[in-house]
């Protein structure tokens, strides 16, 4: 694969932004921050995956930190999201929309970028898959939830299909800016049907006593 291409590199930005903006939003949602935290926040969830990829497959430093545009734009989406936190009630359905196309465009860029370093299929899905969950889930720690990868409706599902549509346009030779999109959409499109529908990854059996009744969880 040959550089970035200027679409894919508009898609990262995108990605990046609405990550800034969401990360942002969420923190307000779930813990009262000042401006400052609002901020610090919103660029962990919208750089956080990236940085976790760009680690482990040595490409140091890490790309957002290179070029200006990426941490820029996380920043300006933690102080848009501080600026709007007085109408968080009006936003929450656009906080799920701006989750679902960062986790798609990351899911995309991250695989991709994966194979770039040289990854086989398998991990270059995986790497798709924590590039575009990796930045919320350090986020949720920080704010002491559960992260939403692990609590809520399909997250990890859709990541990993969009990462591996990209995997298999990469290694067919169809990989372009029409084929990203699709990755894209597809996880996209999971995740939104995912929260309308208010489906779930399978969950474990319940716990059941020797007499056959459910045990109370705890």
């Amino acid at each position: 694969m040959s550089a970035q291409p200027a679409p894919l590199l508009a898609l990262d930005l995108t990605g990046t932004f609405a990550f800034g903006l969401n990360g942002a939003l969420t923190a307000v949602r779930a813990a009262r921050l000042d401006v400052v935290g609002v901020v610090v926040l919103g660029m962990i969830t919208a750089l956080g995956g990236g940085f976790i990829r760009d680690v482990l497959i040595d490409s140091l430093p890490p790309a957002t930190l290179l070029d200006w545009r990426y941490y820029t734009l996380a920043a300006g989406g933690g102080l848009i999201a501080f600026a709007l936190s007085r109408h968080l009630r009006r936003l929450e359905p656009a906080i799920d929309v701006l989750d679902a196309v960062g986790l798609s465009t990351f899911a995309v860029i991250g695989a991709s970028k994966a194979l770039d370093a040289g990854l086989g299929v398998a991990p270059a899905i995986l790497l798709g898959v924590v590039t575009a969950v990796g930045g919320g889930t350090i986020r949720d720690t920080l704010v002491r939830r559960i992260p939403t990868v692990l609590r809520t409706g399909l997250y990890a599902v859709p990541a990993l299909v969009g990462a591996a549509i990209t995997v298999a346009t990469v290694e067919t030779g169809l990989y372009g800016l029409p084929a990203a999109l699709g990755a894209a959409a597809a996880c996209f499109l999971i995740r939104v049907l995912g929260l309308r529908l208010g489906l779930n990854a399978p969950e474990p059996p319940e716990t059941r006593s020797p007499g056959g009744r459910k045990q109370n969880r705890a």
